[in-house]
């Protein structure tokens, strides 16, 4: 499956130019100006929220970390990618949560509710040219150099683009599944989300929306009326329902992913957490079994998580800040 993800990810890449600047405002913090060219300019930056310049003092402590745990369990979150131009729900003033009305599809709901499944593929469909072209920033190709460094035991990340894999990392998790990949809930034929794009257009060929913004997940803001003529396609083996192969809200991440994660942070010598405030509970529970089990607890993040009052240290920054000067430190 590994395999099959990276060959896709690879016939389906685009190019992008980034040009990159920081804007400096008299209270100290920064609104990055970083761009991504895909036709037209538009800031990927604009769902970082406001952040500060790295602390020293902070720094040079996590630094200490990094040297005295070479083998880092690491879990990220939405806060590694929304650099790449993703948005993440949470974030103050520039998450999903605080721009729209409009809220991520329950797992029941997608289940029970054909109109819900209706609605929720259309704006996939829509989205999925812009999610599936996202490309990996600094801080995906700075985890992936670690990795081959052997400075990371095992990557898990709570994010479903894939960005990890882009940027050529290979020990990882992905905790809550890939959009890159299609499930049948009923017979478990699986497909990629790129040839799933392909059997929804085959029976699509009249209808058309207009893009309204990208969501965290892939998907866009449609009105009802742009997704009632919308055909939704059914499985090509058994006629069963189609879902992508991730965790959605409401839903479980699978007792064998757990264990899975589980194992590979024991045998870490420490947790390192990057972009994630640790409210889901899908990503908290295994900072807090580290805490448990006497680990020690690293944190890069913009604002305050779950874990702060157990973390050993925190850096309240942005992530590919803090990882690129680390990195120039471990040259």
């Amino acid at each position: 499956m590994k395999n099959s993800l990276i060959n896709d990810l690879i016939k389906n890449k685009l190019v992008f130019k980034t040009c990159l600047k920081s804007i400096t405002s008299k209270n100290g913090y920064h609104h990055s100006a970083s761009a991504w060219t895909a036709g037209s300019l538009e800031p990927s930056s604009k769902y970082v929220p406001t952040y500060k310049e790295v602390d020293e003092s902070q720094f040079l402590q996590l630094q200490d970390f990094i040297l005295e745990h070479p083998k880092l369990f690491i879990l990220t979150g939405a806060g590694v990618s929304t650099e790449s131009g993703i948005p993440d729900y949470r974030s103050e003033g520039v998450g999903r949560y605080a721009t729209s009305t409009s809220r991520p599809i329950q797992y029941a709901d997608f289940l029970k509710n054909a109109a819900s499944r209706q609605r929720y593929w259309a704006r996939n469909y829509i989205g999925w040219p812009q999610f599936s072209s996202f490309q990996p920033n600094q801080s995906h190709y700075i985890l992936s150099n670690w990795e081959r460094k052997g400075l990371i035991h095992w990557l898990v990340t709570q994010n479903v683009d894939a960005l990890h894999y882009k940027a050529g990392s290979q020990k990882v998790t992905e905790l809550h599944g890939s959009a890159h990949r299609v499930i049948c809930l009923s017979c478990k034929y699986q497909l990629s989300r790129h040839a799933m794009q392909e059997l929804i257009a085959n029976i699509n060929l009249d209808w058309s929306a207009d893009v309204m913004g990208v969501a965290p997940d892939g998907d866009v803001d449609l009105t009802s009326n742009q997704v009632q003529n919308f055909k939704v396609p059914e499985c090509p083996k058994c006629k069963g329902i189609l879902k992508p192969d991730l965790t959605f809200f409401g839903d479980n991440v699978p007792k064998e992913t757990v264990h899975f994660v589980l194992e590979k942070l024991f045998e870490s010598d420490a947790m390192l957490v990057i972009g994630s405030s640790l409210e889901v509970y899908s990503g908290y529970r295994f900072a807090y079994r580290a805490h448990e089990h006497g680990m020690k607890i690293g944190v890069i993040n913009i604002g305050p998580t779950r874990g702060d009052k157990f973390v050993d240290i925190k850096v309240s920054a942005k992530c590919s800040d803090v990882l690129q000067r680390l990195d120039q430190k471990s040259q």
